[in-house]
């Protein structure tokens, strides 16, 4: 008991000292200590935040949209690969609500479906993401094509019993038609599992949608003529909504729709998800070396200075009873407290800094890249005790070498 005691001791003494010499600035070197690890974290939080967006799943978006709807479990994928993960259902009685309503300039379903397509003229057979979405009246923008060339509305939804005239339109992007050598009036067969339907390519259009290795081959169809080809017409299945408006308002209304849903608010690309990229976790990965490196030598030197700077009041400490064991470790209680307070601090300004960086990028880019995620929060204040324990070897090393009886006899 008496040990433990004394430990709770030592560990209030370091934490008064720490404190003392932050409110009053009189230890220059405590301060810097704390601005070395505070940029330290700031740039790693950071950089961690833009690692989770570009890590993350890419939702689909269309040019103008304010909001969309994703399932919360939706699985970690790819956005040209279909998995079969969890789904909005009854999406035409939705988006009819929403599109009622005075706020709302267009609302639409959007389901996503991986496509074998062959041109009907050719032996060619390609696989291209399909995008099925419910026209509007006025052409709008979805995953880079225009809808312009669409049949507005869903005729062969039929209010639900799927026996309406298909349309058979398709607009495929540049790299679509390509890949598969077709153009504007060419016929294409579609095929996903045991289901096959024709269509007919009503326009060529130029998409920015792209990976990491080139362009990715999109086309746009009807929502319900590839929920017929899927199998969801039970339930009036789709995998996101779609919303545009200028009213904030309308998002307490979009939440409400779906339980168990996330409702994103961004410009651009949406991320959810976590991707299997090795680019993201090797961002986070030298992030995380450099603030170590960065924040270890910084916190190291600086307190080593305050050591020796501080040499005449341990010896006072000797004189009072505390042996060289516990003097050695209210020095390491000191780096540690040090170092987590600058990881607050870092904290702090690697929030603002994604938020910066998303400001910068929604201005120039049009995209948001970084997310933030409260478990940067645990994330950074763990790295920031750390480099406060690997940083304190060396001041407490000079705190085993100090010489009591010269340092009280010094002025």
């Amino acid at each position: 008991m008496g040990r433990r005691h004394r430990l709770v001791g030592i560990l209030g003494l370091a934490g008064r000292r720490v404190l003392g010499r932050l409110t009053t600035t009189s230890s220059k070197q405590v301060v810097l200590a704390v601005f070395g690890v505070a940029l330290a974290v700031a740039l790693m939080t950071t950089v961690s935040g833009i690692a989770l967006g570009l890590g993350a799943d890419t939702a689909i978006q269309s040019e103008g949209v304010d909001y969309w709807v994703v399932p919360e479990a939706s699985t970690a994928s790819s956005v040209a690969v279909s998995v079969g993960g969890p789904q909005l259902g009854a999406t035409h009685s939705i988006t009819d609500r929403l599109s009622a309503d005075d706020r709302v300039d267009y609302a639409t379903p959007v389901q996503t479906q991986l496509v074998e397509l062959s041109p009907t003229t050719g032996s060619t057979a390609e696989y291209v993401l399909a995008a099925g979405i419910v026209p509007p009246d006025d052409p709008t923008t979805v995953v880079g094509l225009s809808t312009s060339a669409l049949t507005p509305g869903d005729p062969h939804y039929a209010n639900g019993a799927y026996d309406g005239p298909r349309t058979g339109e398709l607009v495929v992007n540049d790299a679509g038609a390509e890949l598969l050598g077709v153009s504007k009036g060419d016929t294409v067969t579609a095929s996903v599992g045991g289901s096959r339907a024709n269509f007919t390519v009503v326009d060529v259009s130029e998409s920015d949608l792209s990976s990491g290795v080139g362009p990715v081959p999109v086309a746009l169809v009807h929502l319900s003529e590839l929920q017929t080809m899927t199998g969801s017409t039970q339930g009036d299945l789709a995998d996101q909504l779609l919303v545009s408006t200028n009213s904030p308002s309308v998002k307490s209304d979009i939440e409400a729709l779906y339980p168990e849903t996330t409702v994103v608010t961004q410009t651009g690309l949406a991320v959810r998800g976590t991707s299997t990229s090795s680019l993201p976790l090797a961002m986070a990965a030298v992030s995380l070396v450099v603030s170590i490196l960065v924040g270890v030598l910084f916190v190291a030197t600086m307190m080593g200075l305050e050591v020796t700077a501080d040499r005449k009041n341990l010896a006072v400490l000797s004189a009072m009873g505390y042996r060289t064991a516990s003097q050695t470790l209210l020095v390491v209680a000191e780096t540690v407290i040090v170092a987590t307070v600058g990881g607050v601090v870092g904290i702090v300004v690697g929030i603002g800094g994604i938020s910066l960086t998303n400001a910068l990028t929604q201005e120039f880019l049009g995209v948001r890249v970084a997310l933030f995620d409260p478990i940067l929060v645990v994330y950074s204040v763990v790295v920031a005790a750390c480099i406060g324990l690997l940083s304190s070897a060396y001041p407490a090393w000079l705190t085993w070498r100090t010489p009591t009886l010269e340092a009280m006899s010094r002025d």
